[in-house]
């Protein structure tokens, strides 16, 4: 039996060597697919993602699994690159590693930002798309599954799934949603296009927000931006406009001095009627005048406020690392024995089968020679044959469970066949 992954993550190769290796939706069926017929006894689950392209592959018989550099060479050819531009960038997990790193992933312990919810999605879909191609299979179903069981664990038994780590998570998670119950019914604008407003908004969007303007000097940056997000580019002219309707506002502009002076925020605050006024300030120097803060209903943000919370969140959660590494390490050892158990099975069964003739044989013996013996007494010897040879199996059988609570029993299973004479 053989479980390995090959991959690549944002942990060892840039941002440009996953971008060549990705598998987008489309091609996923097609790969699982091509390796179905490059390696028919083995399944197959792949998983890819902005952070990680990994295929996790599983075989009964360890000679019917691809090597490492069989599946780098699929990955390069599958993209048309040439292997020596890939393979350095590609690692390997094997047996207990493997299904241990899987499980890391799952629970998002393993993810950029430890603790975000995405990736046991991302996880569930590449187990389904497999199903759904026909490329998992016994093995794959057990090792996914028990990664969702430990990912539920982890959300369930620790608090490191409810600490948010990156500004845009706390600026929408902890903050903002103090402020409104809904978002849906929001106006957002974003003053500037710089990526930590792109990533907020993201966020934002995840909690419903759709309607979405945005300013930028440049008309060109501040329409590419709004089609991003099936929003509206509004001129520069008319911030002000747009700060009287908005409900959020994200700036992230490099201007050297506040975009929104006092002065200007006081020119159109009657016109907002007193309205709540969230205001993420993510630019240094700041674009909005401190003092804006002090206003009625304006609730104001600088990066230093969302800093200051990304670090007491970020040790919180570190606190909560070492509970949920615990359940990661636990399951990783239940699931391997259940694995090594397994292992054991063929020959379990052809022990059993090789008693059973000698104990049947010996009951005809028995019973032909003693043919007065009615019905009741007949069942009583035969019960009894069956525990004595249950009993005799058993210091066998019970070694065979713990050494596989070890690990794999090859040394016993070996003996076993030898000193019994099981044959293959």
């Amino acid at each position: 039996m053989k479980v390995q992954m090959i991959g690549c993550s944002h942990h060892h190769s840039s941002v440009a060597v996953r971008e060549r290796l990705a598998f987008g939706p489309t091609q996923v069926g097609l790969a699982l697919a091509q390796l179905r017929q490059q390696f028919p006894k083995t399944e197959a689950v792949l998983l890819s993602t902005c952070n990680r392209v990994e295929i996790y592959t599983a075989a009964e018989q360890p000679d019917g699994s691809p090597t490492h550099e069989q599946v780098a060479q699929f990955m390069a050819d599958f993209h048309g690159l040439p292997i020596y531009e890939i393979f350095d960038d590609l690692f390997e997990r094997t047996g207990e590693d493997a299904v241990r790193h899987l499980f890391m992933v799952a629970a998002s312990l393993d993810s950029m930002v430890v603790g975000e919810p995405q990736i046991l999605s991302q996880v569930k879909q590449a187990y389904e798309l497999a199903k759904g191609h026909q490329s998992a299979g016994p093995l794959t179903h057990g090792i996914f599954q028990t990664a969702v069981r430990v990912a539920k664990r982890v959300t369930t038994e620790t608090n490191l799934h409810q600490r948010r780590v990156s500004i845009p998570s706390i600026a929408v998670g902890d903050f903002a949603a103090q402020i409104f119950e809904r978002f849906d019914d929001k106006h957002v604008l974003v003053i500037g296009a710089g990526e930590m407003g792109e990533e907020t908004l993201r966020y934002l969007q995840n909690e419903g927000a759709h309607n979405v303007a945005v300013v930028n000097r440049s008309a060109e940056r501040a329409e590419k931006l709004a089609a991003t997000w099936r929003g509206r580019a509004v001129s520069w002219e008319k911030l002000p406009e747009e700060l009287v309707r908005a409900d959020l506002v994200i700036s992230t502009t490099g201007a050297g001095q506040p975009v929104i002076t006092l002065a200007d925020y006081k020119r159109i605050e009657a016109a907002r009627y007193q309205r709540p006024l969230f205001v993420l300030d993510l630019a240094m120097p700041r674009d909005f005048d401190p003092a804006i803060g002090d206003r009625l209903g304006v609730y104001l943000y600088s990066i230093d406020d969302l800093q200051a919370a990304c670090q007491k969140n970020r040790q919180a959660r570190d606190e909560e690392l070492p509970g949920a590494i615990h359940i990661v390490e636990e399951e990783t050892g239940r699931f391997m024995a259940e694995l090594n158990h397994r292992a054991t099975a063929p020959i379990i069964k052809r022990l059993r089968e090789g008693w059973q003739t000698p104990k049947d044989e010996e009951l005809r013996r028995l019973f032909n020679k003693l043919p007065e013996l009615d019905e009741r007494t007949r069942n009583e010897i035969t019960v009894s044959f069956e525990r004595l040879v249950n009993k005799l199996l058993h210091p066998p059988l019970e070694s065979l469970r713990t050494e596989a609570e070890q690990g794999p029993p090859h040394g016993l299973l070996e003996a076993l066949k030898r000193l019994f004479q099981i044959k293959d």
